[in-house]
């Protein structure tokens, strides 16, 4: 086949997106790509394909997912709703079964040259919380088995570097410029999908850093926790950590375990920690002022419950057909909180009967008709559900220190110890898998939002304040949480006086007299923390604006990408995402005055909203239906437009079919 009869797609990313991504246009290739002609796919990223920056294998051994190797996976199957076809393939945990000969071989069959993640593979099964080297070498291997599956007429090119720029009309071929090399890569079609990205400090973390210059102190903004710089906190320095989420709990393994403490398991099976002596003192608070909820380690007991019932399409559809502005907590939470609430009644009637008073179809008919926050539904609740440890309140979950106070810091550290060991004992004590029930049908609720969201209705205050507000926050606080070892070990840091718990609203100032961050918190009034150092423990918040990115930075500055404006007659808000359309993922240019026909984006950064990369199974994950007709869009539109650049732009067309054995052609 002649350069001619090539079309181009240049990918920007290599991650789990833009893998989940080719996995679609593989599956949907057969039907609608004319295999008699070629289709170069360039892929750009200067980190590895498959696991891309963030799930790279060189990162340290301490750091773990939050999923449940039987909970991740980037294959469709049966429960997903998709044009194209279903091609399932293995989950994690499968997959990991062929090492030690517990599973059946995956082809292409390769060992992971790392011999410790082999050992962990070989051992791990379904219930075990990976590392996330095993993470990386599993995004590795469906990379692979991607471009195994690709038809002969495709043909993937990976460039080792960063793109710089994009440039192009919107009625001919695009350019990806590439630091390093002076010709641009030319395609017919561009898809942005880098992922997770930095951005420069916001204007309250620039006076922080300038303070800690000022004073010789140490300031971390918010940071990928692979990629933090810890090396400037000195053993025993006191340290005031803003956030409990995820990259807390990242943090502190690195600085605890990652500089030589151990952790010792004692008859009880409670842990002590032994120090090192190498490690900072950690003082630690955030708005909530207690971790994240901790991963459940059980399977439901009875049987699962039939999702959707009370947030699917059909309540969207009524929602949508009132015609108004919705406000998310007051008309869609309501109908949200329902369908959680029954994932969790659902599991508790049919697998501990004995702590409930009626019948649950009685119990159900009743609950259908009742209002989530009606005083009908409150009584139902309590006169079926006796004790109140087995009702959902989500008020009380989602704030747990309001309202309270403590006398003294010592005070609030065995209050909070104890909220944490009891909620580690919840989650891996099948007695409490209603929990599971509630967070299937919560995971349900976000598969299903997307829908409303992208109709636009939703107001622009509710937008800023509950949905990428409150929302998320609450979200990430109940369904993305650490294993609960992870919290275990919290607890020993805890007792051993390495880890000090400051509170709700934690409020963070600087001294100038004295050189120290401070932090206070109404949990514990009056009291003060002084400290050296300031760590801001959280991901980077989406910033156009600001964003490290230097292609996206150069198209905002150049007026060909605009941030997400979402603006009524009450509110406007600014939310820091890439503006895309929200039906097909194209990049609003605003020097167009809309979509731009050649460009697409997709993932974290862009106004569709977060979807993760991978799923659960059986799940009908929103981004492997988002994945799939973006797919089917690029080779439909592929299939009508003019032939692109040959592969490398006249260097030797070297590039191999995708197809044999999963191999393809780099470029540095």
């Amino acid at each position: 086949m002649s350069a001619r009869s090539t079309a181009v797609l240049a990918v920007v990313g290599a991650g789990p997106c833009a893998t989940g991504l080719l996995e679609r246009i593989a599956a949907n290739a057969p039907e609608l790509w004319d295999e008699t002609r070629r289709l170069h796919i360039h892929l750009v990223d200067p980190y590895p394909p498959g696991p891309g920056r963030v799930w790279r294998h060189e990162q340290s051994a301490l750091l773990r997912m939050n999923s449940m190797a039987q909970d991740v996976t980037l294959f469709t199957d049966e429960s997903s709703t998709l044009d194209g076809p279903i091609r399932p393939g293995p989950s994690l945990a499968e997959w990991a079964a062929q090492f030690s000969g517990r599973g059946p071989r995956h082809a292409p069959y390769t060992e992971p040259a790392d011999p410790e993640v082999l050992d962990e593979l070989r051992t791990l099964t379904g219930t075990d919380f990976p590392t996330r080297r095993a993470q990386s070498a599993y995004l590795d291997w469906v990379f692979r088995r991607v471009l195994a599956e690709m038809p002969p007429s495709v043909t993937v090119e990976w460039h080792r570097t960063t793109a710089t720029a994009l440039t192009g009309p919107p009625d001919g071929p695009q350019q990806v410029h590439l630091a390093g090399r002076a010709a641009p890569l030319t395609a017919d079609l561009v898809v942005l999908a880098q992922g997770h990205l930095g951005s420069t400090p916001a204007g309250e973390h620039r006076a922080h850093a300038a303070f800690a210059r000022r004073h010789g102190r140490f300031h971390l903004p918010p940071e990928f926790s692979a990629d933090a710089d810890l090396s400037g906190l000195r053993p025993g320095e006191h340290v005031v950590l803003r956030g409990f989420g995820l990259a807390f709990v990242d943090l502190m393994s690195l600085l605890t375990e990652g500089r030589g403490g151990t952790f010792r398991t004692e008859a009880d099976g409670s842990l002590t920690y032994l120090p090192s002596g190498r490690e900072p003192v950690l003082h630690v608070g955030s708005r909530r002022g207690v971790p994240y909820h901790s991963k459940t380690h059980y399977r439901l007991q009875g049987p699962p419950p039939p999702l959707p019932r009370h947030f699917g399409p059909e309540a969207v559809d009524g929602l949508l057909a009132e015609g108004r502005p919705l406000d998310l907590r007051r008309d869609v939470w309501p109908l949200m909180a329902k369908e959680i609430g029954f994932g969790h009644y659902h599991e508790l009637f049919h697998a501990h009967p004995e702590r409930t008073t009626m019948p649950w179809p009685a119990f159900l008919a009743a609950y259908d008709r009742l209002d989530w926050y009606s005083d009908a539904m409150t009584a139902l609740v309590a006169g079926a559900v006796p004790d109140p440890a087995d009702r959902l309140d989500f008020e009380a979950l989602d704030r747990p220190l309001d309202g309270l106070s403590f006398p003294t810091p010592d005070a609030f550290q065995e209050h909070l110890r104890a909220y944490i060991a009891q909620d580690v004992a919840h989650r891996e004590d099948p007695a409490f898998s209603a929990d599971l029930g509630a967070f299937l049908a919560l995971l349900s609720v976000y598969g299903h939002l997307p829908r409303l969201v992208a109709s636009g209705r939703l107001t622009a205050r509710s937008v800023a304040d509950d949905l990428d507000g409150w929302w998320h926050g609450f979200f990430s606080f109940l369904a993305s949480g650490p294993p609960g070892f992870r919290l275990r070990q919290l607890l020993a840091l805890s007792r051993a006086g390495i880890v000090r718990f400051l509170g709700a609203d934690v409020r963070i100032a600087t001294d100038e007299s004295t050189g120290t961050f401070t932090a206070t918190s109404p949990t514990v009034p009056g009291h003060l923390t002084r400290a050296t150092a300031l760590i801001e423990a959280y991901l980077p918040a989406p910033s156009l604006a600001r964003t490290e990115d230097p292609l996206l930075r150069r198209l905002y500055r150049e007026g060909a990408a605009a941030e997400e404006v979402i603006a009524d007659s009450t509110h406007t808000h600014r939310s820091g995402l890439l503006a895309v359309s929200p039906t097909d993922g194209r990049l609003v240019d605003p020097s167009l005055g809309g979509p731009h026909p050649r460009r697409i984006a997709l993932g974290v950064p862009t106004s569709n909203r977060a979807v993760a990369a991978f799923a659960r199974p059986r799940t009908d994950a929103p981004a492997f239906r988002r994945n799939d007709a973006v797919a089917r869009t690029i080779l439909r539109t592929l299939s009508t437009t003019g032939a692109g650049a040959a592969p490398s732009d006249g260097e030797p067309p070297g590039a191999v079919p995708a197809a044999e054995a999963g191999i393809l052609q780099e470029r540095g």
